[in-house]
């Protein structure tokens, strides 16, 4: 019986050491992008027995639509998920208070502060109508959050309505946070131990000698980030505009009709009208046509080069996916390569294929139409003429030709040539 004892208790602890915690990094804006990469991070650490999520956070502020999904996904998350300010000198503001709200632990590194919540219009004042009604939409939003987390509800709501900052000490006496936490080690000694509510279940974190596992955002979801940017999202929608209208103004330019489409894609995705992979499908699609117009079009190689353009950006941003399966990312090592011997293949393999189609026959009777040649003896209007080095009998068509006058082949009938005067 203590055998058998034993060896549970050494299985349970087995299975208990390899939950390893995730370890996901928001550095910036909070971006449609920011979610997508926290979502992904989330149930990529679900489906791999993680048993919790750390989030280093630093942000000034973002999105409120992305805010709300990276809550949601907070809120249902099936392990906990714990927010920690830092490092130190970190700031947690406007959109980062309902993220560090929405954790089921929320921390904060010494010379942090949270705060600051009040929502603004990206594109200037609001009307006092809508401030209102915006106002009044986050504050119960932050209210909603707070209630769930048990956190100073009143202060969340003067965050948005009056946009007060704390700093770290000061969050700790309110009830904003949990504890504070130096560095990573000291954040993983205070974690030890504390239970978390879970649905109807209550989770012992384990976290003292746990592996921590850093899944910071990869070089791709870095250049979505940048892409998700408001001000870049807005440049590249007017870039498509005026280049689509300078295309259909001017038809044939070429270049403005190229950097008009990616340019309206990449919008569309920042703008969170087009779902990432659909829009890296479009660019694809794009980049396609634009190989294939190569073929067809003289452009002196900008449709290559915008179809090359494309088919990169979409090879990104199609197979940045949120399955759980696994941490998927494209290597630019494999990008490169196939883009570039796409580019070629269509430029210069499929081109030259068209081209020979196009080129004028230069064999048997089709080949002879046009040929020079030189009448060995003069043809009044028949006689004799060389082509291509065999002796033919010809009939002039053009009057009567002199020996050794230049002739051009103009039909063929049987062995007999119809020619003129070359």
């Amino acid at each position: 019986m203590k055998t058998l004892t034993f060896l549970l208790l050494s299985i349970t602890a087995i299975l208990f050491a390899q939950q390893p915690i995730h370890l996901l990094t928001v550095n910036g804006s909070i971006t449609p992008t920011t979610y997508d990469y926290l979502k992904h991070g989330i149930e990529y650490a679900e489906s791999g027995n993680a048993q919790a999520v750390i989030i280093e956070l630093n942000t000034p502020g973002g999105l409120l639509q992305a805010t709300r999904d990276i809550v949601t996904e907070f809120l249902n998350a099936k392990i906990p998920i714990i927010v920690s300010v830092a490092p130190q000198g970190s700031r947690a503001a406007s959109a980062g208070v309902f993220i560090t709200m929405a954790a089921h632990i929320a921390v904060m590194a010494p010379g942090t502060n949270i705060g600051a919540a009040h929502p603004v219009s990206s594109q200037g004042e609001m009307d006092s109508v809508m401030s209102g009604k915006v106002t009044n939409d986050a504050a119960a939003f932050i209210r909603s959050i707070s209630e769930k987390r048990k956190r100073n509800v009143e202060w969340a709501e003067d965050a948005v309505r009056s946009s007060v900052s704390i700093t770290e000490t000061e969050a700790l006496k309110t009830n904003v946070i949990d504890f504070i936490a130096s560095n990573r080690a000291a954040l993983l000694d205070s974690l030890d131990g504390r239970t978390v509510i879970i649905g109807l279940d209550t989770l012992k974190l384990s976290t003292k000698n746990a592996v921590v596992e850093d899944h910071s955002m990869n070089w791709q979801f870095k250049m979505l980030n940048l892409l998700s940017d408001p001000n870049i999202s807005y440049i590249l929608f007017l870039i498509g505009i005026y280049g689509i209208f300078f295309e259909l103004y001017n038809p044939g330019s070429i270049f403005p009709g190229i950097a008009g489409a990616i340019s309206m894609i990449l919008a569309l995705y920042s703008m969170q009208t087009l779902p990432l992979n659909f829009a890296g499908l479009a660019l694809i699609i794009v980049g396609i046509i634009l190989f294939l117009l190569e073929i067809k079009i003289t452009s002196y190689g900008l449709l290559s080069i915008g179809g090359a353009v494309s088919l990169f950006f979409g090879s990104i941003m199609l197979y940045q996916n949120n399955e759980p399966l696994e941490f998927v990312e494209v290597s630019l090592i494999v990008i490169i390569p196939l883009v570039i011997s796409t580019a070629l293949f269509f430029a210069f393999v499929v081109g030259a294929g068209l081209k020979a189609q196009k080129k004028k026959v230069e064999t048997g009777e089709q080949g002879m139409l046009g040929m020079e040649g030189i009448a060995i003896a003069a043809l009044n209007p028949t006689g004799q003429v060389r082509v291509h080095g065999e002796i033919w009998n010809a009939e002039s068509t053009d009057g009567k030709i002199a020996k050794d006058s230049k002739i051009v082949v103009t039909e063929i009938h049987g062995l007999l040539l119809k020619v003129t005067k070359g």
